[in-house]
């Protein structure tokens, strides 16, 4: 009985949390009405409070989750309360992120890739820039190309080495034969380096200097290197260094080009998603997961493999032969590829909390694909929004996310141990562990996303923002403070207004000298702060001249990410240039002629695909009226 009661005291968090909605269950049921499921709700969040079986930060966010799924309120009107829908969108895929990265299942995924595609210069080149636009479609840009980096230059400095060896056993093999080009040997004549009587002995221990700690060792003669010998060096190093720059510039440019693919990949796409449904609120979700992903994932892998090529042309030549590895050295791929097994093997098996963090990411990513699909209704069309929008991408993304508060990291046994914990130690109850206060141990380990550091006596302290490395208020306020000030003075309306001569050019024309303009503007400036200065703009004009405004907004936020150029255009950018390998003129080259590229293959997507997505060719009615007041 009492070993019983001390299991169902241990995991009484799990028992509060899954049981308590089936007890006040009926009151929704039996009641009925939008009344009695708003009670259920209070009660559920209060009883949570109370028991503070989640954290109260996660306890608060259930009416976000709850009021639209029980059709009380549409998501838009209750995250109006925390903040817009476009951001909870945000938070939630940032939360995914965070989870990803505390548990290295990106680190995983990209080794696995990599061992994958192999060591050859233009597939390892392939293997990284896929990797990497993979991993910032789900994750940060900064954090894809921070991890990418290292080991890409682990990689190449293993096949410089390996190959150094090489050369090295190859001039070694001919000195030892006496004879050969380069070495400074006649043929047929001895080599005095390897004459080993005793008369050299003799002479070469008349030179023998004590050492500080009293052991005399012979001194290491000095080789005089042959002109040929240097010559392979400066240019194997020469080699590797050119090498180098491309690896490194693909790495951030595949970054910055990956975060497109998604609506969560990158800032400026979900500032595009809140500034349509801000100005235009009749727009019927136009702009969701599925849509945005129907239309710049083809355009993101086409503007990849571009680049790839371009890259390959710059830095590794047009020799198939020498890019690809045929006939090359084969020591020095198995060289590189261990290193690259090495590190995975660091990682140690699959974990719980990985597979968990696994299945969860893959079922958001569903559950945002399926939820409007558009070609046919989807699972929340069906469920929830009969009447109404309840159902957004942001109540998905919060649903996804409070699981990991739920979920433990290890996997709990009755009386025995982990599968992710060694027998020598003994195991924590991992909820109990994770979300119980009052003096009880809380291991940061015990949950898929860890908690905040937490002070001794003052829970509130809090290190200033400035010294915690996070944006002040200012920073983030900012960019929304412009946007409503322009708004509320009628500054974008009357920008856009006077614009409306371009009417009479052809709005193929439009739409590439403004994703010209943006890609030119995005260099100097952050690309958030460039589509919240231009987007309502954007939309004006768009108004005026009667011009469907996905068809200027569109092309113009993907194109903001396109900051290729300089190293202060973006993080991932900023990352590759602090290796010391690149030089501006390197960057701007290469970045100049990418910049061209992504506005043509942009364009082209816009007119293609993105015209039949969309229905661009019209003006839609729920651009008529919008939320721009009038001066």
């Amino acid at each position: 009985m009492v070993v019983c009661l001390t299991g169902l005291w241990r995991y009484r968090n799990y028992l509060v949390i899954f049981l308590t909605p089936l007890l006040i269950l009926p009151l929704p049921i039996i009641v009925g009405g939008p009344e009695a499921s708003c009670g259920y709700v209070i009660i559920l969040t209060a009883l949570y409070w109370c028991t503070e079986c989640m954290p109260l930060a996660v306890t608060g966010l259930l009416p976000v989750i709850l009021f639209p799924m029980m059709g009380i309120m549409e998501s838009s009107e209750v995250c109006t309360q925390y903040m817009k829908d476009s951001n909870m969108l945000f938070v939630g895929g940032l939360l995914m992120a965070t989870a990803v990265e505390h548990w290295n299942l990106h680190k995983r995924i990209a080794l696995r890739v990599l061992l994958l595609v192999g060591v050859k210069p233009a597939l390892l080149m392939m293997g990284f820039m896929g990797t990497t636009a993979f991993l910032s479609m789900w994750i940060g840009n900064t954090a894809s190309t921070a991890m990418m980096l290292p080991i890409s230059n682990a990689v190449l400095k293993q096949l410089c080495d390996t190959e150094a060896q090489a050369e090295e056993r190859e001039m070694d093999l001919i000195s030892l034969r006496g004879a050969g080009p380069g070495t400074g040997i006649p043929k047929g004549q001895d080599n005095q380096a390897f004459d080993m009587d005793d008369g050299c002995t003799t002479e070469c221990t008349k030179d023998v200097k004590p050492m500080k700690n009293g052991i005399q060792l012979e001194p290491e003669p000095e080789v005089e290197e042959s002109p040929e010998a240097r010559e392979r060096r400066l240019k194997r190093e020469a080699k590797y260094l050119k090498l180098d720059k491309g690896m490194s510039l693909s790495v951030c440019y595949a970054a910055s080009i990956g975060g497109t693919a998604t609506l969560t990949g990158t800032a400026p796409n979900l500032i595009l998603k809140g500034q349509v449904d801000e100005l235009f609120p009749g727009n019927g979700d136009i702009i969701n997961f599925a849509s945005w992903f129907g239309f710049s994932f083809p355009n993101m892998v086409l503007m990849l493999i571009i680049s790839w090529l371009w890259l390959q042309f710059m830095y590794l030549g047009c020799n198939m032969k020498k890019s690809f590895g045929c006939g090359t050295n084969k020591d020095g791929d198995k060289e590189a590829y261990g290193v690259i097994k090495n590190e995975y093997k660091k990682l140690g098996s699959v974990s719980f909390a990985e597979g968990c963090i696994l299945v969860l990411f893959v079922l958001l990513v569903l559950l945002w694909f399926t939820r409007e699909p558009g070609f046919m209704p989807g699972w929340a069309a069906v469920l929830f929004n009969k009447d109404k929008p309840y159902v957004t991408d942001g109540t998905v993304a919060m649903l996804m996310s409070t699981l990991f508060f739920v979920i433990p990291s290890q996997l709990p046994r009755c009386g025995g141990y982990s599968e992710d914990v060694s027998p020598s130690k003994t195991l924590h109850c991992p909820l109990d562990a994770r979300m119980t206060r009052g003096g009880e141990s809380m291991s940061p380990t015990n949950q898929l996303i860890p908690d905040p550091p937490r002070h001794d006596g003052d829970d509130d302290r809090r290190a200033p923002p400035e010294q915690a490395g996070e944006p002040t208020s200012a920073e983030v306020v900012t960019p929304c403070q412009l946007t409503f000030f322009r708004l509320t003075s009628g500054l974008s309306q009357w920008l856009g207004e006077s614009l409306a001569p371009l009417q009479s050019i052809p709005p193929i024309a439009i739409s590439f000298l403004l994703s010209l303009l943006i890609a030119t503007f995005t260099e100097c400036s952050s690309n958030v702060a460039t589509t919240t200065l231009f987007l309502p703009i954007l939309a004006s004009m768009a108004v005026a001249i009667k011009l469907h405004p996905l068809y200027v907004m569109l092309p113009c936020t993907i194109c903001a990410s396109l900051a290729f150029m300089l190293p202060v255009a973006t993080p991932p950018n900023a990352i590759a240039f602090s290796y010391g390998n690149l030089k501006v003129m390197d960057m701007a080259k290469a970045g100049f002629v990418l910049n061209i590229i992504g506005v043509i293959t942009i364009n082209i997507a816009l007119n293609t695909w993105g015209t039949a997505m969309f229905n661009l060719n019209t003006f839609p009615d729920w651009a008529n009226v919008t939320t721009i007041p009038t001066p």
